[in-house]
C-alpha cells in the first residue's frame, strides 16, 4: 500500500568513518547514535543502525528534556542471563515502564501494548513514541516499555563496566536473548495479573521495529500482531544492494539543491587536502568549532557523514527534537544555508554553516565534542560486530559521499581488534529469515505491519510491498524515520494522518478477530 503518508576506519579509499542504532530506529520511534569512540557509524562499510544519534550532549539532553511527558511506573524484573542454557549464571534486573491507567483489565481481556525496547535508555524511547500512548486509551490498553538488556539501567553483572568488560561478559547481548527477555517478562506479568487471556500487540521503531517483527515470527503465541516501523529487516548479506542507504541519503539532498549536493560531494577532497598540510588539522578544528584538536581527518569526516545521515532519517515536515532540536524539513534548511553564502565563501565555510543546522540549531553550543554517547547506546558496537552485520557501500556516481566498498575481511579484522570476536554475517538471516523472505512470511507469518517513509534511508532495507493480506506494507513518499510512531501534532500532514488511521484500523481488526475467536471457542464449549 502506498499512502501519502564511535568512529572506526572504513575501507580505503578514502579513510572515513548501526548500526541507526535499524535500524533505527528504530528510532524509533524515533527510530531510532553517537559519534563516540566506541560508537561508529560504520565499520568497514557495516552500518551501525544503533549509532544514529547526536554527538552533542548539551543539545541531546535538551532534546530529551523537551520530549513529551507520559505517566508510567518504573519497575524491575529479574531476568535470566542466558535463556538458552541451564548453566548457573547470575540473573540481572531488567527495567520496564508500565501504565495501566486506561487498561480495561483482565475481566474484559483488555489488550496490552508492548514496545520492544531499542538500543538505548528506555525512557528516551518511551518519550518519543507518542503514538502508542495516544491510542492506548481508545483501545483500553495497558502500555509496557521493557528496556533492552545491556542498555540504560538493565545491566547484567551489576554495572556497565562489568557488563562491557570483555567478549565473555558481552556474549549475552544478542537480539535472541532480548526477545526471550520480552517473552518471559510479558508471560510472567500476565500470569501475575491473571491476564493470560489479554492479547498483546507489539510495537517498535528502527531496531525496535526489527525486534517487533521478529518477535511476532519467533513467538507467535505471545502476541497477536506487530507494528514494525522503519525496520530494515532485509539490510543483511546481499538482500539489498549495499549502496542503497547512501543513495537514499544523497537523493534527499539532491532533491533540494543540486549545488548543495555538489558542495557536499566536493567537500571530502577539500577536507583531506587541508588535513594533509602543516597545521591543517588545527585549521579544521577551528573552522568546525571542535572542542579538542582533531587527531585525524577521519573523525571530522565521520562527524559530518553521520549528520547528513541523521538529517535524512529525521527529515520530518515539522520541527522536532527527537535526535536534536531541528526545523521542519531540515535538509531544505541545510541546503539553504550552504547555498546562501555569498560568492567567494569557501567550501568549508559553506559546510560548517550547513552542518550547524543539525548540530547547533539553537545556537547555544560553543564547540562540538566528537566523543559523546548521551543516550548510552555504545553496546550497539558489539552487536554490529557479532550478528547485526549490515553491509554498506557508496557509489561515487550516485552518492554525494566518497566511494567505498564493503570489505568483510577488514570488518572482521576490526572486530577482532575491538572485541576479540569474529562477525557472523549470515546469522540473522539464518535465525530470522531473509532469503526468500516473502515466501516464508506468506507461508508462516501473519499480522505484521511494515511501515516506512521513503525519505528514510533505512526504508531501502525494509519490506515495501504487501506480502499477504495480513502482512502489509504502509509506505509514505514524504515520511522519514518512524515518523508514524511520533506523537500527533497540529502540523501533521494529511498523508501522515491517513497512515496512522490505517495502522489503527489494522490493529483494531487484529483485536476484533482475536475476541471473536475467543467467543466462538467459549460458545462451542
Amino acid at each position: 500500500m502506498v499512502l501519502e503518508f564511535a568512529v572506526s576506519p572504513k575501507t580505503k579509499p578514502p579513510a572515513k568513518m548501526s548500526t541507526p542504532s535499524p535500524f533505527l530506529y528504530s528510532i524509533l520511534i524515533l527510530i531510532v547514535s553517537f559519534l563516540c569512540q566506541a560508537s561508529a557509524i560504520q565499520l568497514n562499510g557495516a552500518r551501525y543502525l544503533g549509532n544514529f544519534w547526536s554527538s552533542s550532549r548539551t543539545l541531546s539532553l535538551l532534546a530529551k528534556s523537551r520530549a513529551p511527558k507520559y505517566q508510567y511506573e518504573t519497575k524491575y524484573f529479574q531476568q535470566k542471563l542466558d535463556h538458552f542454557s541451564f548453566a548457573a549464571l547470575p540473573s540481572f534486573s531488567q527495567r520496564y515502564l508500565i501504565n495501566t491507567q486506561h487498561w480495561d483489565g483482565p475481566s474484559r481481556s483488555g489488550p496490552i501494548f508492548l514496545y520492544c525496547g531499542n538500543e538505548g535508555d528506555i525512557e528516551w524511547f518511551a518519550a518519543n513514541t507518542g503514538f502508542v500512548w495516544e491510542i492506548a486509551p481508545r483501545f483500553g490498553a495497558m502500555v509496557i516499555f521493557p528496556e533492552h538488556r545491556y542498555y540504560g539501567e538493565s545491566m547484567p553483572y551489576g554495572s556497565k563496566e562489568e557488563a562491557y568488560k570483555n567478549a565473555t561478559t558481552l556474549s549475552y547481548l544478542t537480539a535472541e536473548q532480548a526477545l526471550a527477555d520480552y517473552a518471559l517478562l510479558i508471560t510472567e506479568l500476565k500470569r501475575n495479573l491473571s491476564a493470560q487471556a489479554c492479547p498483546v500487540v507489539l510495537f517498535g521503531g528502527s531496531y525496535g521495529g526489527m525486534l517487533a517483527a521478529w518477535m511476532r515470527l519467533k513467538y507467535p503465541h505471545i502476541s497477536i500482531g506487530a507494528l514494525a516501523s522503519s525496520a530494515p529487516v532485509l539490510q543483511f548479506e546481499d538482500l539489498v544492494p549495499p549502496e542503497t542507504f547512501y543513495s537514499i541519503v544523497s537523493n534527499g539532498f539532491r532533491r533540494e539543491s543540486m549545488s548543495c549536493f555538489n558542495t557536499i560531494k566536493e567537500s571530502w577532497d577539500v577536507i583531506n587536502k587541508v588535513g594533509q598540510i602543516n597545521s591543517g588539522l588545527a585549521q579544521l578544528t577551528k573552522t568546525f568549532h571542535i572542542c579538542r584538536e582533531l587527531e585525524s581527518v577521519d573523525s571530522l569526516s565521520n562527524w559530518l557523514e553521520s549528520a547528513y545521515s541523521y538529517l535524512a532519517m529525521v527529515n520530518y515536515p515539522y520541527p522536532t527534537d527527537f535526535l536534536m532540536p531541528l526545523p521542519g524539513s531540515p535538509i531544505k534548511e541545510v541546503c539553504r544555508k550552504i547555498d546562501s553564502l555569498p560568492d567567494g565563501a569557501s567550501v568549508l565555510q559553506r559546510i560548517f554553516e550547513g552542518i550547524s543546522i543539525y548540530y547547533n540549531y539553537t545556537g547555544k553550543v560553543d564547540c562540538f565534542d566528537l566523543n559523546d554517547d548521551p543516550h548510552g547506546m555504545s553496546g550497539w558496537d558489539w552487536q554490529a560486530c557479532t550478528e547485526m552485520i549490515m553491509p554498506m557501500a557508496s557509489n561515487r556516481t550516485t552518492s554525494m559521499f566518497p566511494e567505498f566498498y564493503y570489505d568483510p575481511k577488514s570488518n572482521e579484522e576490526q572486530c577482532l581488534k575491538d572485541f576479540h570476536v569474529k562477525p557472523r554475517p549470515t546469522w540473522i538471516t539464518t535465525e530470522f529469515g531473509g532469503h526468500e523472505f516473502k515466501s516464508a512470511l506468506k507461508a508462516f507469518g501473519s499480522n505484521i505491519i511494515f511501515s516506512n517513509g521513503l525519505l528514510d534511508p533505512w526504508s531501502g532495507g525494509s519490506v515495501l510491498e504487501d506480502v499477504s493480506e495480513t502482512i502489509v506494507a504502509l509506505t509514505t513518499k514524504k515520511g522519514a524515520h518512524h515518523l508514524d510512531l511520533r506523537a500527533a501534532t497540529a502540523e501533521d500532514p494529511d498523508w501522515l494522518l491517513d497512515q496512522r488511521s490505517s495502522e489503527i484500523k489494522l490493529i483494531r481488526g487484529w483485536l476484533d478477530e482475536h475476541y471473536d475467536e475467543k467467543k466462538a471457542i467459549s460458545a462451542y464449549r
